[in-house]
């Protein structure tokens, strides 16, 4: 369905996904709610309880070459420390503990990115902030069952697809684009696995909105990954159709709106809600769809 067909093996996986259910829900760095911190193996089972059709994690790398999931930038609030996470040694790393959820005698640690991979051997995953890792990370992963699991990201920039382009193993990749330049320079490098597009539109008039542009992208054999999370810095990702408008106001001027758009990944913080919804709207398009073709 989506990608290059002489890829068409290592996507089965995704493509195997689209065919059970479209769009897909991505469930931003897992459920990490209560007694459960984010990007930990419990935060990815959370999510799948929740009805996620994928997860999408964090990566870091310690001072010696190993992996972990985390987003760097909230070392204080997650440990009470003021050092990046990237800064410290795998030994130190083990050390730490999530001091908001955990128990007397019992610390959260943080998770090594293998072992969540290999507790989940089926889950698909959208691998986020682990394009610096590359050329360390990739080798270690080529030893896993199932690469086409693993859908990566990155920002455009001539390094990192060369990366991409170089390594034998054709990692399923969709680029964090911010206009259609960018769109067209990933689409002209050879020898990369791109499958879809992680399209970042600030206002509701960027080209990205425009009707016809998401309908251009399913053209080219690419999917597109839409945001509704809200970050901290209150960046808009997609047109202001976010989270925060589909719980606290209307879904259908939230979630609706992507789902108009032709969105076939929606990345939420909210999958417990956003699960249900996007399902009774598959059933009342079936009845629709029905309806007329009796009619």
């Amino acid at each position: 369905m989506f990608g290059q067909t002489n890829y068409e093996r290592i996507n089965e996986p995704l493509n195997a996904a689209f065919e059970r259910r479209q769009p897909l829900v991505a469930v931003h760095r897992g459920t990490g709610l209560g007694s459960i911190a984010e990007n930990t193996g419990p935060a990815v089972a959370a999510a799948l309880a929740q009805g996620a059709d994928m997860v999408e994690i964090d990566v870091v790398e310690s001072t010696d070459g190993d992996f972990f999931l985390f987003h760097d930038g909230y070392e204080a609030m997650h440990f009470g420390i003021a050092e990046n996470i990237r800064t410290l040694s795998t030994a130190q790393i083990l050390e730490l503990g999530y001091k908001w959820c955990s128990h007397p005698g019992e610390p959260l640690r943080v998770a090594k990115l293998e072992d969540v991979l290999l507790a989940q051997p089926t889950t698909l995953f959208n691998v986020d902030r682990s394009w610096n890792s590359w050329p360390r990370l990739l080798p270690v992963l080529d030893r896993l069952p199932e690469p086409g699991r693993l859908l990566f990201k990155s920002p455009v920039e001539t390094e990192l697809l060369d990366t991409l382009a170089a390594h034998p193993v054709k990692y399923p990749y969709a680029p964090i684009v911010r206009s259609h330049q960018e769109v067209l320079r990933v689409l002209a490098t050879e020898g990369i696995n791109t499958v879809g597009m992680e399209l970042i539109a600030p206002s509701p008039d960027h080209e990205f909105v425009e009707p016809g542009y998401i309908r251009w992208l399913h053209g080219q054999g690419l999917f597109v990954l839409l945001n509704a999370i809200n970050l901290s810095n209150r960046v808009p990702l997609f047109a202001g159709f976010d989270d925060e408008t589909s719980v606290l106001g209307s879904p259908d001027e939230g979630w609706g709106q992507l789902i108009g758009l032709g969105a076939d990944i929606i990345q939420t913080d909210w999958p417990s809600l956003l699960v249900p919804y996007r399902d009774r709207r598959l059933v009342e398009s079936a009845r629709s769809a029905g309806g007329m073709a009796i009619g």
